[in-house]
């Protein structure tokens, strides 16, 4: 019985990204050797988090609210498209960065079967129409999938008279933005460059 218990513990922590067989051994025997107090306090923080934690309506970010706080204070003429929610998160150590945000929840990719009807574009394509943006920052991760989000993008936005720009490339390419450090963030977005 103990062995199934701490068996179904691993796997639980097996299913988040990144997390081995090794690593998610070491996670349930913490757990199990910690005090009931710490994991009733770890479980609670989970239960909370799911029940309390959404997405914002404008832009995609995780808030707990119904608009989260950078669409309330943000200038909403400059517009950063980033691939997932964790992607503003990396993009906010940056703090010279004053517009909002636009989350697509992934990118163009045929061969997992996803296309521009799969993305938030059209979305973003309301809010541009609706907030007069200037500007659009395209932050997809630099790899195939993010260029070729960004690139149709791109080509969608160019006839609206919308600016549209690309983090320069001290981000390195296939990597994620996630990884990327705040300065060299800095400089990426700083040294953005207009999509042909």
């Amino acid at each position: 019985m103990q062995e199934e218990l701490i068996e179904k513990l691993i796997e639980q922590f097996r299913s988040l990204p990144g997390v081995g067989y090794k690593t998610a051994q070491r996670y349930a025997y913490s757990i199990i050797e910690g005090s009931k107090e710490r994991a009733q306090v770890f479980s609670q923080a989970i239960v909370d988090a799911k029940a309390k934690i959404g997405f914002c309506e404008e832009c995609g970010n995780f808030t707990d609210r119904k608009i989260c706080p950078i669409c309330e204070r943000r200038d909403h003429k400059v517009i950063c498209v980033v691939k997932e929610p964790r992607d503003i998160i990396s993009m906010e150590k940056v703090k010279n960065y004053n517009g909002v945000y636009h989350v697509l929840f992934g990118t163009i990719s045929p061969l997992n079967g996803r296309g521009p009807d799969d993305i938030k574009i059209r979305e973003l394509l309301h809010r541009i129409s609706k907030d007069g943006v200037q500007e659009v920052i395209m932050a997809t991760n630099p790899d195939v999938e993010g260029d070729a989000t960004a690139m149709y993008i791109a080509k969608i936005l160019k006839p609206l008279g919308v600016k549209v720009t690309r983090l320069a490339q001290g981000v390195a390419m296939g990597s994620d933005l996630e990884y990327a450090d705040e300065v060299t963030l800095a400089r990426a977005l700083e040294a953005r460059r207009e999509i042909d």
